[in-house]
């Protein structure tokens, strides 16, 4: 058995727990809820184990590092951070729809590693750039922001629905102002560890290629990313703005997170192709 194993197997535990949340949110029944939470507990369990598992399995290769080196394990922890915002957002926010958007984000991601055959997924030595202590910290703090502001354009999407479509379905689902607190809030948490991840990666870019900023195309775009998210909370904060534009920024921010993620590997060139 091996981690890749593991993490078909989470892939569908996701899928089941986005399931039942689902159901709960549809019935509103709280028992389901809990039950849906209880299967997400246990694929983030098993998500857990893949990791370690893949990291001692490097170690057993003579390569062994920390699994957020390629584009398989930044997905892979990508996934991991959801879940992991998911147990605190559900907390927090004690509604079904949360553990709804962030168990399918989660279920979507490992689907394609897992499913698509297109993702290398072999364990690989890492180049020069990568051989720093600052990667941990790093990876960590920007895929834990990248959860957050995932879970902030779920709000988006559906402050618009609740607020510009009336019917039954709408009826059950909480308020506008619900989804407005839940991305402000979500932006929050996003924004201050964005900056640590961006603060990091300056750090680490220093040590790797002797200088803290030199405009490639990810930290660029992760440069516009905090811009954004900034603005959102400059306009909140200060100006007082809520409603649709501020869902609508919450959701073109996470355009932009995507963009940085995945856009930058496939469309642009530069020093952070390989994550």
């Amino acid at each position: 058995m091996d981690d890749t194993f593991l993490i078909s197997i989470t892939t569908f535990v996701y899928f089941a727990a986005a399931l039942f949340f689902l159901i709960a949110v549809v019935w509103e029944r709280r028992g389901i809820q809990r039950f849906a939470t209880a299967v997400v507990a246990a694929g983030f369990i098993l998500h857990t184990a893949a990791i370690i598992l893949r990291w001692v399995l490097s170690y057993r290769l003579g390569i062994g590092h920390a699994p957020l080196s390629n584009f398989y394990e930044s997905m892979v922890f990508f996934s991991w951070s959801l879940a992991c915002v998911l147990f605190f957002a559900q907390r927090r926010f004690g509604n079904g729809l949360v553990g709804t958007i962030l168990s399918l984000f989660a279920f979507f991601i490992l689907a394609y590693v897992s499913l698509s055959g297109r993702v290398d997924a072999r364990i690989q030595p890492l180049i020069p750039a990568l051989q720093s202590n600052w990667l941990i910290s790093h990876v960590v703090s920007a895929f834990l922001a990248y959860a957050c502001f995932a879970l902030s354009f779920g709000a988006g999407v559906f402050y618009l629905i609740t607020a510009k479509v009336k019917g039954r379905l709408t009826e059950r689902l909480p308020s506008p102002d619900f989804f407005d607190d839940l991305a402000y809030r979500t932006i929050s948490v996003g924004f201050l560890l964005l900056t640590i991840g961006i603060m990091t990666g300056a750090v680490w870019a220093d040590t790797a290629w002797g200088r803290y900023w030199g405009w490639d195309p990810k930290e660029t775009w992760s440069l516009i990313t905090w811009f954004l998210y900034g603005a959102y909370l400059h306009a909140r904060l200060v100006r007082g703005w809520r409603g649709t534009g501020m869902a609508v920024i919450s959701i073109l921010g996470f355009v932009a997170v995507i963009f940085t993620y995945l856009g930058v590997n496939y469309i642009l060139s530069g020093l952070h192709s390989y994550m």
